[in-house]
């Protein structure tokens, strides 16, 4: 077995503006390399750069997490030019585009999405599509992650990112952020042409997995099943939940850097 080791000379430096026309742009996701919101994002990401990459799970990956796949090897497939799917998590996709692909060119940016469902206050803590986002900022490489809110049990509207998606990324990229932080933007569930704007908003609150079903398999064996009830807090302003129900864009800076100071200090006061 070789190592595949990333040249010296390929280490990313981050140079806000970037200029889109000539950046390479990975594209990659939780839901899978067939999934509609992807297709959806490649197609706004072809409208900024010639230069647009695909490299997305084989199978559906939602909730994965910030997961690497260390107890097995991994499969690269090439499905067309420029248009590969691993057989991992969202994690693995990306090191294996930035670690082989890519070995003699790192990309300028990462596009991670366009996840079917919000990603909204704790959601970034389970979410694929945040994860992806989380492993190119680690490795260097300025990255947003883009999820299209539903409220209800009806289809996914695509058109919201179509309209809006690529004059976001161009202002974001020119407003540029700092290292060890990415960008998680979610789209209202609302008429494209009703959107009232583009909120930059803190991380709400709210619970997943509040629900717990018990059932029996044929097999007469138990199981649980982590249902979907949320606990949504939408009334505190400034938060993504408070945009989604505002019909705004929200963009939430994600800091990889989770120590919290104040309890830091308090610490160091403690043993001193």
């Amino acid at each position: 077995m070789t190592a595949v080791e990333t040249p010296q000379s390929a280490t990313p430096q981050r140079r806000f503006p970037i200029d889109l026309r000539k950046a390479r742009i990975l594209v990659t996701n939780d839901d899978g390399v067939y999934a509609p919101g992807i297709a959806v994002l490649r197609r706004i990401a072809r409208t900024l750069s010639g230069d647009v990459w695909v490299v997305a799970p084989q199978e559906e990956q939602s909730g994965a997490g910030h997961s690497l796949t260390l107890r097995r090897p991994l499969r690269l497939r090439r499905l067309s030019a420029r248009r590969f799917s691993v057989d991992g998590t969202p994690t693995d996709c990306v090191l294996v585009a930035a670690k082989h692909l890519f070995a003699d060119r790192l990309p300028d940016l990462v596009l991670s999405g366009v996840n079917r469902g919000a990603n909204l206050a704790e959601d970034v803590t389970y979410s694929g599509t945040i994860a992806a986002a989380m492993e190119a900022t680690l490795l260097g490489i300025p990255a947003i992650a883009f999820s299209q809110n539903i409220e209800g049990n009806h289809s996914c509207d695509w058109s919201i990112a179509h309209a809006h998606g690529a004059r976001l990324i161009r202002r974001l990229v020119a407003a540029g952020w700092p290292d060890n932080v990415l960008l998680s933007v979610n789209f209202p569930d609302v008429e494209a042409r009703k959107v009232k704007g583009v909120a930059v908003a803190r991380q709400g609150r709210r619970k997943i997995g509040d629900q717990l079903v018990e059932g029996t398999d044929p097999r007469g064996r138990t199981y649980y099943w982590i249902g979907d009830m949320r606990v949504d807090d939408r009334s505190r302003r400034g938060t993504d939940l408070a945009a989604m129900a505002d019909g705004m864009v929200s963009v939430t800076p994600v800091n990889l850097d989770m120590t919290h100071g104040d309890t830091m200090a308090a610490l160091e006061r403690a043993f001193a």
